[in-house]
């Protein structure tokens, strides 16, 4: 019946804001019921609705990566359980990056929507736990050299049957964790999620009939794919290559290339990564979902960033990932740190490469990685904790805007850890947080500044950190100047300050005091045309130093400013 339908403008709008507030309530469930400072504070999840083939419908604005990639999980998780063979009050749980192309830590779970005996849905959430086992506290080691030292690998399983939890699974994966109550709240928050989706969806299933419904999730995606082609019609058709470097493996230091050649056509796009290195020994390598939803996020950037993410954008893209390469490993490749630092140089070429093409719709280089910074072991009790961040840094500027100060960019859109709840939660003594003045790139709009955390542990314990820009600062674009590059140092007690690797997992004494400062944002645009007025303001609010500003902007200050 429904494929006789024609989608009427008005009601495609109603039900595209209806099913993207199902995904969003579904994250606000999540994120309040969860236990880990990391997915209730900083919101380290992602939810999302799809078709019972897995095709994207619907998504919370949560993280771009996760996002971009869950169709990834979803489609591959239907070979295993088609949604025909499921049944209501089931819930799937999958965290093989081979399979679902995150890294171990982002546990996703899936459940089929049923109206009746029909399947008619699928809603899935995907969320970073803060231990997942392996190697180190906060499975996210650096110095990994094959997947099985990351922590446990979880394939496509039921963890409900017909509503019924599968205890004797929970209770083996919570025995292979540093953190098993955490982990235990957090997948009871990821179940509640599912079932408000699924509730919701039902409830709207019942307003406008299966059919109308059903039929209307395939219109929202046809429309994304008509608009996104649309889209790409105003970006000059052409051959546009680009390329930049990783920062080393977590084991040496050496630079890993990554390549894109970007091929715009009349209404699609290919991308081609042949050039990249071939993947690394340490944790850094991308599966191809991760790639994948790289490209899907600096596309829908470029292009239309106002459209609503759904499937119809992958079907104007073309994606190679040639085997064997960073871009798409082959198992076992540790990938712990592939979305930290290699999703955030992925999303860096494919826009520098649309900067040629459309230069005043890309901003600079941001701060290239979402800086992780993981402390584990135990507290005063004897009782494992684990502490996981990311810390955010400058945006890149574009042609009419400066970049934001101290935020996250491209892949990820998580909060910070408030200080009050670090110091309750874990060992842990926060002595400074806050943005890096002359950090920002210089340029007629400048570069948003990074930030800097320092955090004096109370007890031994083992710590990892993960960031890039270190050693190649972000770009600029059209003459601005590059942000300034980021830092990490550790202060052993009764010692000196040594500065650390970007990629770095040791273990450190009680007393030790670790600072680690991200990278500024690129400028856009000659220095020397930014307006005095917008360089007096820069000094004004602790941004830019009065000698900076002068050096830089040429402008002069009065004493007294």
């Amino acid at each position: 019946m429904h494929k006789q339908m024609t989608a009427d403008p008005i009601t495609l709008e109603v039900l595209r804001n209806a099913l993207q507030s199902v995904a969003e309530e579904m994250g606000v469930t999540l994120t309040r019921t969860a236990l880990s400072p990391n997915i209730k504070d900083r919101k380290d999840c992602s939810t999302a609705i799809h078709t019972t083939t897995g095709s994207l419908v619907a998504q919370a604005e949560h993280i771009p990566l996760h996002l971009g990639l869950m169709p990834t999980v979803v489609k591959a998780v239907l070979e295993h359980f088609p949604a025909q063979e499921l049944a209501p009050g089931d819930t799937i749980m999958i965290n093989d990056p081979y399979i679902s192309g995150s890294h171990l830590p982002d546990i996703c779970l899936i459940s089929p929507v049923f109206y009746g005996e029909q399947p008619i849905a699928l809603v899935a959430n995907l969320a970073h736990h803060v231990d997942v086992g392996g190697a180190t506290p906060g499975s996210m080691s650096t110095s990994t050299t094959e997947i099985f030292q990351e922590g446990i690998r979880i394939p496509p399983v039921k963890i409900c049957s017909r509503g019924c939890i599968n205890q004797d699974l929970l209770n083996v994966l919570a025995h292979n964790v540093r953190t098993s109550e955490e982990f235990y709240g957090d997948i009871q928050a990821q179940l509640s999620a599912n079932q408000v989706g699924v509730q919701r969806l039902q409830e709207l299933a019942r307003r406008t009939g299966i059919d109308t419904l059903i039929f209307y999730m395939q219109a929202i995606i046809n429309y994304a794919e008509r608009r996104i082609r649309l889209a790409l019609k105003n970006i000059p058709t052409g051959v546009y290559c680009f390329s930049d470097y990783l920062e080393g493996d977590g084991i040496t230091e050496e630079l890993i290339k990554i390549a894109a050649t970007v091929h715009i056509g009349e209404d699609m796009v290919k991308v081609d990564f042949t050039g990249t290195g071939p993947q690394a020994k340490g944790p850094v390598n991308a599966t191809r979902g991760v790639t994948l939803a790289c490209v899907y996020f600096a596309v829908k950037a470029v292009a239309d960033p106002d459209l609503p993410a759904s499937e119809g954008i992958a079907r104007a893209a073309d994606i190679i990932t040639p085997p064997g390469t960073l871009v798409n490993p082959r198992f076992p490749a540790p990938v712990a740190h592939a979305n930290i630092n290699t999703a955030q140089r992925i999303t860096d070429v494919v826009l520098g490469a649309l900067a040629q093409a459309v230069p005043h719709r890309v901003t600079a280089a941001g701060t290239g990685s979402m800086s992780n910074f993981t402390i584990g072991g135990q507290n005063a009790r004897d009782d494992y904790y684990s502490y996981v961040e990311t810390y955010g840094g400058g945006q890149g500027a574009k042609y009419n805007q400066d970049g934001l100060d101290g935020v996250h960019v491209n892949m990820t859109n998580t909060l910070n850890t408030p200080v009050e709840v670090i110091e309750m939660n874990y060992p842990l003594l926060v002595g400074k947080y806050g943005l890096i003045p002359d950090s920002g790139g210089p340029g007629q709009y400048r570069g948003g500044t990074g930030l800097v955390r320092q955090i004096t542990v109370l007890q031994d314990a083992m710590v990892s950190v993960s960031t890039e820009r270190n050693v190649q600062p972000p770009w600029g674009l059209q003459g601005g100047a590059p942000g300034r590059g980021s830092l990490c140092s550790i202060k052993l007690p009764n010692s000196t300050q040594e500065v650390m690797p970007g990629k770095c997992t040791r273990a450190i004494p009680k007393g030790t005091v670790i600072t680690l400062e991200t990278a500024g944002g690129g400028g856009f645009g000659t220095p020397r045309d930014r307006s005095p007025e917008a360089a007096r303001q820069d000094v004004k609010s602790g941004l830019v130093s009065k000698d900076a500003a002068w050096k830089q902007y040429g402008a002069a200050l009065d004493k007294d400013e």
